[in-house]
């Protein structure tokens, strides 16, 4: 049996993800990038991503990074996201990238969860156009709740 990708898991557990047609370009504990292609159904009123769905791949992007890095877990504790905001920079056109980093260690974060302790920590995340320009900034505070 194959293991699904983390994309192919966030799409089956979160159809919001799956509507949008996000791309998973890189999905890893490290590191996580998605693009939502630029689909005039999600347009806004000046003809770019809609905020909500900037939002949602943001988010998403969020989501993945937690579950590459934490997917060894899932047996124990449930990823939530506690808190998010966003920051619109510039404006966005065309198709746009998320790119997710953890705000801290992974390892703290489980030594955390080994004591009992249900942890927090940030997920920045940058939203980027097709010439480099950061048009939004995201941090989801989430954690993981032991299942007991």
């Amino acid at each position: 049996m194959t293991t699904p990708s983390i994309g192919q898991l966030l799409d089956s557990t979160v159809p919001m993800a799956r509507t949008l047609k996000l791309e998973y370009l890189e999905t890893t504990p490290e590191r996580a990038v998605l693009r939502l292609p630029d689909q005039p159904e999600y347009h806004n009123h000046v003809g770019g991503p809609h905020a909500g769905a900037m939002f949602t791949l943001a988010e998403s992007a969020s989501g993945c990074i937690v579950l590459g890095a934490f997917g060894d877990q899932l047996s124990r504790a449930v990823p939530l996201a506690v808190s998010a905001e966003i920051a619109y920079k510039k404006l966005a056109m065309g198709a746009v990238t998320a790119t997710a980093v953890l705000g801290r260690p992974a390892a703290d974060i489980v030594a955390e969860l080994d004591k009992g302790e249900r942890p927090e920590f940030p997920v920045t995340v940058e939203i980027t156009r097709a010439d480099g320009a950061v048009t939004g900034v995201m941090t989801v505070i989430w954690t993981l709740r032991p299942n007991s």
